[in-house]
């Protein structure tokens, strides 16, 4: 089986998500990107977009507007500025 990756996003009022996924792909200001388990650190800011995440045969997809994203060894947080569920 695959290595997870763990992910957590979190808006000024909560936490939306946080599990370990497969893949997540977001919106980062110079161009979307996809982090798997594993990938190498790095911050950067995010455009508005969509985030979608990866789990198994499941997706879930959320609208954000800006924020900022950090790759450690420990997985990926997202600090999003709004976000909002989005039905699939």
């Amino acid at each position: 089986m695959a290595e997870k990756l763990h992910f957590s996003l979190v808006s000024p009022e909560r936490e939306v998500f946080a599990g370990d996924v497969d893949q997540v792909d977001a919106p980062g200001s110079e161009g979307d990107f996809g982090v798997l388990a594993g990938h190498a650190p790095f911050m950067t800011a995010l455009r508005e977009g969509f985030v979608t995440v990866h789990d198994g045969d499941r997706l879930h997809r959320f609208e954000l507007q800006g924020g900022f994203a950090d790759v450690s060894p420990l997985g990926l947080t997202i600090l999003a500025e709004q976000v909002r569920d989005v039905e699939i």
